[in-house]
């Protein structure tokens, strides 16, 4: 196969790549993978000058629609995450970055609920910090590692909350219109190891679709696949799934004092985008959280309380840009 820079392979993805840091709506271990497969197209793309510096930024707000538990009750939640990451190009292999963002959910349980009288959790928060380190080896094959902080707990909460880890990963250009990476990653969710292994894609099939990884920030985060269609050059549509897994401390009071929410599920959704402006955009989402499951654990992390729920719709709005 000839050598090629790998920016003709991602041409359509210069401000998606970049711009779409994956900031999770569930887990700090999707969003870590989210946030790999876009350094993992960054490292691809080398034609960005030396010296240079790219900033994006990006917010979001996302509500669900009232859920019924198994068990009595149901709930609801509205949120906004944002997000922001400075990344600068040293040279013609290696660029660095940080990242941070912050996430706000606000549940509301119909009680009383098989959790008890009292709802087990009410705002939850989210704020995170990343770095990332991403080296060009040759025209067509590149690594990065990107070590991820987050610290996930309800408002009054004083316990343990520390999420950490890193992801690692290579991509490879397999011509101008196949990139296909793979990557590893592990974490520590407050009282849980997890590792877990992801695979980066981005096929360009014709001029119209695409398949390749959410990396947009949003309710979708950056794990799983969506397959886009380009509708002209300001209007796009998706569609597609990811898995979320995400646990936080509860405050120090009540009935549930230091124990441990979780909240997992896989989201499929739809997503209509307009380009604002070169480097600006707004998605809009659509879908349903499916096979979800909320649980109560103790401060140790032992579980007392679980409930599966039905399809949860929510709708979210997304702006995003580089700058």
């Amino acid at each position: 196969m000839p050598h090629f820079n790998a920016a003709h392979a991602l041409r359509g993805d210069r401000l998606g790549a970049r711009r779409h840091r994956g900031v999770a709506w569930f887990a700090l271990v999707l969003s870590a993978a989210a946030a790999a497969a876009t350094l993992a197209t960054n490292a691809a793309a080398q034609r960005t000058a030396p010296g240079t510096v790219t900033t994006t930024a990006a917010v979001s707000g996302v509500g669900t629609f009232n859920t019924g538990l198994d068990g009595p009750g149901s709930f609801r939640y509205a949120g906004v995450i944002a997000s922001g990451s400075i990344t600068k190009q040293i040279d013609a292999q290696w660029s660095v970055g940080i990242s941070a963002g912050y996430t706000y959910e606000n549940w509301s349980f119909d009680t009383p609920t098989a959790f008890g009288p009292e709802a087990p959790w009410g705002s939850i928060n989210r704020p995170s910090v990343g770095f990332n380190v991403a080296y060009q080896a040759g025209p067509d094959l590149g690594f990065f590692v990107a070590p991820q902080f987050e610290w996930d707990y309800e408002s009054g909460a004083s316990g343990n909350r520390n999420n950490f880890g890193a992801v690692v990963g290579a991509t490879k250009v397999f011509s101008r219109e196949l990139v296909l990476g793979l990557g590893a990653g592990i974490f520590r969710q407050i009282d849980d190891t997890k590792v877990f292994p992801f695979l980066i894609v981005n096929w360009q099939i014709d001029d119209k679709w695409k398949l390749t990884n959410p990396f947009r920030a949003g309710p979708a985060g950056g794990a799983g696949l969506e397959l886009v269609y380009r509708i002209d050059d300001q209007w796009e549509a998706a569609g597609g799934g990811t898995y979320r897994d995400y646990r936080f401390r509860l405050k120090d009071s009540g009935p549930n004092a230091n124990g441990i929410g979780q909240n997992q599920g896989v989201p499929l959704f739809a997503r209509l985008s307009r380009t604002l402006a070169p480097k600006v955009r707004l998605d809009l989402y659509a879908g349903a959280v499916v096979g979800g499951t909320l649980k109560l654990r103790d401060p140790s992390g032992n579980t007392r309380v679980a409930q599966d729920y039905g399809a949860a719709p929510f709708l979210a709005l997304t702006v995003a840009g580089e700058f």
